[in-house]
């Protein structure tokens, strides 16, 4: 499988003390063997390793998913309440030189070509779509590249929305599990699979489901190993109580087994295997 390699600039290294105005991070460069590695286990997480699935339209949703980070695409002038991440994928790629489809390079609309599932599907055959699932199967690394760089931007955003006197123990436990081996994947994935956690729309009573309330609910814990299994179980915490306040007519609690199959994934057991 061809893959089109970049270099993975990712946040560290934030100074707790620090105001929030001087917290901009240096990046930290991750080797194309981490890279390779970090992309095929979200690939893995989102379409069990089937090509086929870089492209799908799940049922009850509003919205296409592509990629190996199943991002998130609406149709042409509908919005929702998840957080839109394929135009962003499309203009980091068009800075990052690595040319598009033809047929997305010349769209000027922002929005997906199907305005419905029914639509979607119907279009499976057509030469766009062929074209855009081979160019999501050849870019995996560049689609990596893209998660870091909004993990990047979601640190000083996280600190941002939570009061002053929990900046710090927000901060320490992301760089407890930063700072772990291989622990930048688990912060990485999570974000892409349920976000930074500071949208308002991104709500259930109230109670968000992201990043930032998972690092909330961690108990403090050293680099290594404990810290892994602390995120691991902060984030199975924060989506159960997720599906005990969805709402009922949604049924959430049929996706906990995938998700804990995923959450799983985090933790330090399991974490190196097949590495």
């Amino acid at each position: 499988m061809k893959k089109i390699l970049f270099s993975l600039a990712i946040v560290g290294g934030l100074s707790a003390c620090a105001p929030m105005s001087q917290m901009q991070p240096p990046p930290t460069v991750v080797s194309a063997q981490d890279l390779n590695w970090i992309a095929d286990k979200v690939f893995k997480n989102e379409t069990s390793g089937d090509p086929a699935k870089l492209i799908v339209w799940n049922a009850q949703e509003e919205f296409a998913s592509l990629g190996i980070g199943h991002f998130i695409w609406y149709p042409e002038g509908r919005h929702g309440p998840y957080t839109e991440t394929f135009p962003g994928l499309l203009e980091y790629t068009k800075t990052s030189g690595v040319p598009l489809p033809t047929w997305l390079q010349n769209r000027t609309a922002r929005g997906a070509p199907w305005p419905n599932k029914v639509a979607f599907e119907r279009a499976q055959g057509d030469k766009e779509v062929t074209e855009l699932r081979n160019y999501l199967q050849q870019t995996m690394n560049l689609q990596a590249n893209y998660m870091s760089a909004r993990l990047t931007r979601a640190l000083p955003e996280l600190l941002n929305h939570v009061a002053p006197a929990e900046r710090d123990r927000v901060l320490k436990n992301y760089q407890a599990v930063e700072k772990s081996p291989k622990g930048l994947y688990p912060l990485l994935d999570y974000v892409n699979f349920k976000g930074e956690g500071i949208s308002p729309t991104e709500r259930y009573n109230g109670q968000g489901w992201g990043l930032l309330q998972v690092l909330l609910a961690m108990n403090p814990s050293q680099p290594g190993p404990q810290a892994l299994s602390e995120f691991a179980r902060a984030a199975e915490d924060v989506l159960t109580r997720r599906i005990a306040n969805a709402p009922p007519e949604r049924q959430e609690a049929k996706w906990m087994a995938g998700w804990r199959a995923r959450l799983d994934t985090y933790r330090p057991q399991n974490l190196l295997a097949g590495y």
